[in-house]
């Protein structure tokens, strides 16, 4: 079987992390082996679920569910380690205050070692990877066309050489739509949906591939828009109020799943949990996934 990779992205403040967990959950349920990969050098998970620390190294948070936290430098670190075999040599690179000054500002160089990482299973290049499905809670939607964009810069600008063919054998894998599996999260909301519809050309476009569009917090009331506009009619009451409210809020709402059905293939709806505890929303979440 296949190492799948599923990367779920989204403008910020859409829930992405919650769907990313739910999406992992779901599948670490269906018995398979799962890491969720949070990046960048902050853990949304680790105050979320009160765990005690997230490192580069996964853990296990659930029977088959992992978690890790991977920046560019930890994910660098690690290859050129693989490269190398030497740890002490490694150190003696990546301690030098000017070498990781020089990682941080290269273009493209932190997403592309994120990328190398990511995508190192099905590569079948640099240290084991003994996970059936690696979920990614991505960058939101600017920083992940950056990520998406390293490996193709780097591989235009090296033509030839192990950057470049590594940068080319990445491409390979996130355009492979059997391994590579997109996910952008959305609200119905006109500015989020604009950014994910903008995501998903250019991925349409630059990698030939049709991401997923998950609109969530879906208001999902069953009320008759009758009772709805009887309620309107006692306008001095606080549930006339509501109603007016919430009846403009389902027109919008619908507004916005009929623009997204114009762009998207494929879409899945999240509704709007009134939840506190933070398993108990995820396996809510879990339960609207296919």
């Amino acid at each position: 079987m296949k190492q799948e990779i599923h990367f779920v992205t989204g403008k910020g403040g859409v829930g992405k992390s919650v769907v990313a967990a739910a999406l992992a959950l779901k599948l670490s349920r269906q018995g398979k082996k799962v890491l969720l990969v949070e990046l960048g050098d902050q853990s949304f998970f680790k105050d979320f679920f009160e765990l005690a620390d997230v490192t580069f190294h996964p853990q296990l948070i659930k029977p088959n569910l992992s978690l890790a936290l991977w920046t560019g430098e930890s994910c660098l670190r690690e290859y050129a380690q693989y490269l190398v075999k030497v740890e002490s040599l490694a150190k003696l690179f990546f301690d030098n205050a000017v070498m990781r000054a020089f990682i941080n500002i290269a273009p493209g160089l932190p997403e592309l070692a994120m990328l190398g990482k990511i995508t190192s299973g099905p590569r079948k290049y640099g240290p084991p990877m003994p996970f059936d499905c690696v979920v990614v809670d991505a960058f939101a939607t600017g920083h992940f066309k950056a990520l998406m964009e390293a490996p193709a810069g780097m591989a235009q600008a090296v033509q030839i050489g192990p950057m470049g063919e590594q940068s080319r054998s990445i491409i390979r894998v996130l355009t492979d739509p059997e391994v590579s599996k997109y996910h952008i999260v959305s609200l119905p909301e006109e500015l989020p949906l604009k950014e994910s519809t903008e995501l998903a050309e250019m991925l349409q476009k630059e990698f030939s591939v049709e991401p997923t569009l998950v609109m969530n917090k879906v208001l999902d009331v069953n009320i008759p828009r009758a009772s709805l506009q009887n309620a309107e009619s006692l306008t001095t009451s606080d549930l006339g109020l509501f109603a007016q409210y919430l009846e403009q809020q389902l027109d919008r709402q619908s507004q916005m799943m009929d623009q997204a059905k114009t762009k998207f293939k494929k879409i899945l709806k999240v509704p709007l949990f009134f939840e506190t505890n933070p398993w108990t929303l995820v396996e809510k979440a879990v339960e609207k996934l296919p």
